[in-house]
């Protein structure tokens, strides 16, 4: 008989399952925890994006509009109303600017164009007495460098809009006479665009950002001129 004893082999320990609810609600607070954070991210930085914003706008205004000091936002409505700029009102951004005496120096509104890469924003000054486009500001681009980047440098591109027609039809409904841009040298009529050699889709950007913008805003301008001319 042999004394060797009969070992018996060990069944391996398992680890202990993971209740499945468990692991629920851990990731259940992970994810409250995280949205929370992005809340709280976006409520304390959207003040500062704004005022951001609204100091580049200013400054935007006040370079289109040399004399300005102070300006007033309204909005030109679908239907073609000209409103104050208020929370839970949408439309197309137009601005009011004042000097010092608080006399109407002019408006400013933003138009958009396609361009070679991509849109073409475009702030432009209007002038209610002449009733023509009189300064331009590129506030976006992607166009090409030493090409499209002319559009807010080349000293004979930018007397385009030194007078630019934006004058209305006899109803006061639309313009007189359709922005257009045409080919360098071209030029015939005070709403050409003359376009820069070399950049005609950017420059063409341009001209339909001028349509476009002056279509919205000028009727309402028009329409409205002597509440504009009120400072307050």
């Amino acid at each position: 008989m042999s004394n060797d004893a009969h070992v018996q082999p060990q069944t391996p320990v398992q680890p202990a399952a993971t209740p499945s609810w468990a692991m629920l609600r851990t990731l259940g607070g992970i994810a409250m925890i995280s949205g929370l954070l992005v809340v709280l991210v976006e409520h304390y930085t959207q003040p500062i994006i704004a005022e951001k914003q609204r100091i580049l706008t200013e400054k935007a205004v006040f370079r289109v509009l040399p004399g300005a000091v102070a300006k007033h936002d309204f909005l030109v409505t679908a239907e073609g109303r000209l409103v104050p700029a208020e929370p839970g009102v949408s439309g197309d951004p137009l601005y009011a600017a004042y000097d010092a005496e608080e006399r109407l120096k002019g408006l400013a509104f933003i138009g958009v164009g396609a361009g070679y890469a991509g849109p073409v924003q475009v702030m432009f000054a209007y002038d209610p007495e002449c009733r023509c486009i009189v300064g331009s500001k590129v506030l976006k681009s992607n166009e090409t460098p030493g090409f499209g980047d002319k559009l807010d440098s080349d000293p004979e591109f930018l007397r385009n809009f030194e007078a630019l027609d934006a004058g209305l039809n006899t109803e006061g409904t639309a313009l007189a006479n359709p922005i257009v841009t045409v080919k360098h040298g071209t030029k015939t009529e005070p709403w050409q665009i003359d376009a820069i050699t070399g950049a005609t889709i950017s420059s063409r950007a341009m001209g339909r950002a001028a349509n476009q913008a002056a279509e919205r805003a000028v009727p309402a301008i028009q329409r409205d001129l002597a509440t504009l001319s009120q400072p307050n």
